[in-house]
């Protein structure tokens, strides 16, 4: 399949990247910085150059596309200003509309609750902190995911709590709160494994998995 990705030369979207290639897929990487694009890819990734308020050059990124995976999260900079996600994100939506793309994955946390949750003292948790502390991030992540989930597309959204550089682990965790047993810690490698496989796998569609180890 044809996959862009957004975020793509992040901790978590360039082994992204990485995933779907090993999987045989091609891929559209959409980056800010081109100076940022790993060598190894060499080739084997279009990549396309362009900030998230950039419509055309999303709607480029987008086209001939039968994925999309968005890889992007809100900075955790106290300085930083805007909401230049959620407009991107909707730019994004824009473009899979046009180019008639159904298929998309994201990420976030549990302070966003998959449609068949009901909140728990760990999602209470999660909203309450970025909410009271982190309110220009918390305003991001939940205007991104807003729109994807009342986009009418085929989404997925990943969620998890604390990504670590370790590994990927023998064993990973998938579920939902309140009803299924899970972890804060997750290795970025299984987050990234989890999200490309989520590109050709339809069981989540609509849906908000949380991942842990």
């Amino acid at each position: 399949m044809n996959v862009t990705v957004f975020g793509a030369t992040g901790a978590i979207g360039s082994l992204t990247v990485t995933e779907l290639m090993e999987h045989g897929h091609q891929v559209t990487a959409y980056v800010r910085n081109p100076a940022k694009v790993p060598a190894s890819w060499g080739d084997r990734v279009r990549v396309v150059v362009g900030e998230m308020s950039d419509q055309a050059a999303i709607d480029s990124a987008v086209a001939g596309a039968d994925a999309v995976v968005s890889a992007l999260g809100p900075s955790m900079d106290r300085k930083a200003t805007g909401l230049p996600l959620v407009t991107g994100t909707g730019h994004i939506l824009t473009a899979m509309t046009h180019h008639h793309v159904r298929r998309y994955i994201g990420h976030a946390t549990p302070a966003i609750l998959d449609p068949h949750e009901k909140p728990t003292p760990v999602t209470r948790l999660i909203r309450f902190l970025p909410r009271t502390f982190m309110r220009r991030a918390y305003d991001e992540i939940t205007g991104m995911t807003g729109q994807v989930m009342r986009s009418g597309l085929d989404w997925t959204v990943v969620r998890f709590i604390a990504p670590k550089d370790t590994p990927k682990q023998d064993r990973v965790r998938v579920g939902f709160f309140g009803t299924d047993k899970l972890g804060f810690p997750v290795s970025r490698a299984d987050i990234a494994a989890f999200t490309a496989a989520q590109v050709d796998d339809d069981t989540y569609v609509g849906r908000a998995p949380a991942i842990s180890n």
